[in-house]
């Protein structure tokens, strides 16, 4: 089985963060940050790794096709009160996957 099939077939928290983090530190590796060490849960996007808005419309796209599911509900995550969040922590987006992984399974 390939990675990207055992991605699809198992969503579980720890596939999930493995699977983002490795996006990022694609991502990032040729970045200019101050950030230093691994990428993990309480690693903030715009904080530590210097995201700007296009840089979070990449990282959906990647996500999308990793995790092969088109069209989730990223507003739900990236908006709070009609305004964009300041910031968004990995673990924030890995428990928005896990959430809608499990849902789009169980429909």
């Amino acid at each position: 089985m390939d990675r990207q099939s055992a991605g699809a077939a198992s969503h579980d928290a720890d596939t999930i963060l493995n699977g983002v983090v490795e996006i990022l530190e694609d991502m990032t590796k040729d970045w200019d940050t101050s950030f230093s060490g691994r990428i993990g849960p309480d690693t903030s996007l715009m904080n530590n790794l210097t995201f700007e808005s296009i840089d979070i419309v990449m990282l959906i796209v990647a996500i999308e096709e990793r995790f092969g599911k088109k069209g989730l509900p990223f507003e739900e995550l990236l908006m709070m009160d009609g305004h964009y969040v300041d910031d968004l922590k990995v673990s924030e987006i890995v428990g928005f996957l896990a959430k809608q992984l499990r849902a789009g399974a169980s429909a």
